[in-house]
């Protein structure tokens, strides 16, 4: 008497189980698409470089430390290189960028 009643429970709770499912897949099918990668700076360059700029550019925050300001730099760069196709202009603006975050910058500004 009491096998058929756990066994109609389970097909029971198997049965909503699945409808669950169906219906969680069918929302996440529905949803609009999202972007998956991160969002990169847009926009030109500031007349002069502030932190600000410095940190977008090299995607770390303001207050970053050194050494990842610097493994920030290589990264970006090894994709911008201009002995890689990359351009002058882009590698130079990238080094101001590390330069003034780290705080090594120069009174004249960008070399363009």
């Amino acid at each position: 008497m009491v096998a058929p009643l756990v066994a109609g429970m389970a097909i029971a709770a198997a049965a909503y189980a699945s409808r669950y499912g169906v219906q969680a897949w069918q929302a996440f099918k529905a949803r609009p698409p999202t972007a998956r990668m991160r969002k990169f700076y847009e926009g030109g360059f500031q007349p002069t470089m502030n932190r600000r700029e410095a940190a977008l550019i090299l995607g770390v925050r303001e207050s970053t430390e050194e050494d990842k300001v610097r493994e920030a730099h290589r990264k970006v760069m090894v994709a911008n290189h201009p002995d890689a196709g990359g351009s002058h202009y882009l590698a130079s603006k990238i080094n101001e960028a590390k330069d003034t975050l780290l705080g090594q910058t120069k009174s004249n500004g960008s070399a363009f």
